[in-house]
């Protein structure tokens, strides 16, 4: 496990996140790899509960207003959003 990985977790912990938020802070992190497309169905999925979705988005809204160093945040963000409203 990395360290960026522990630290979310910790993170997690604290500040009690859902499920939900997890699998977007997952999804969306700092880290130089993309997500898994498990890992991305398994967020569209969480978006047809309406509690789930609320926390969904309201996580993706956090991820896009972060900027300097956290800008994959944004970019993983926009490219998960482009590829679940655009697929091929």
């Amino acid at each position: 496990m990395t360290t960026s990985a522990l630290r979310r977790q910790v993170k997690n912990i604290v500040h009690n996140y859902s499920e939900a938020e997890i699998k977007v802070r997952e999804a969306t992190s700092n880290d130089p790899w993309g997500p898994s497309s498990s890992l991305m169905s398994e967020i569209a999925d969480l978006t047809f509960n309406v509690v789930a979705f609320a926390e969904v988005m309201g996580m993706v809204w956090k991820r896009l207003n972060d900027s300097g160093k956290n800008w994959r945040h944004v970019y993983k963000v926009i490219t998960y959003v482009n590829e679940r409203m655009f697929p091929l």
